[in-house]
């Protein structure tokens, strides 16, 4: 499991977790997205611009 904590998120993800590749955002310990990394795409909630950015930092940083 990985764990990356910013911008006020935790990002979780696990090792041989189900397809498609993807990313658990946690902010105050509840679930706000389930975020695709392949198709940069939620699979679950909503991502607003500030979020999404972070994400794609993470992506390019090659933390997620």
């Amino acid at each position: 499991m990985t764990r990356i904590r910013r911008g006020g998120y935790v990002f979780v993800t696990w090792v041989g977790d189900h397809p498609p590749r993807h990313v658990h955002v946690y902010r105050g310990g509840r679930l706000l997205i389930k975020w695709d990394l392949e198709r940069r795409q939620t699979i679950v909630g909503t991502a607003g611009p500030r979020l999404r950015d972070i994400i794609v930092a993470l992506q390019e940083e090659e933390r997620l």
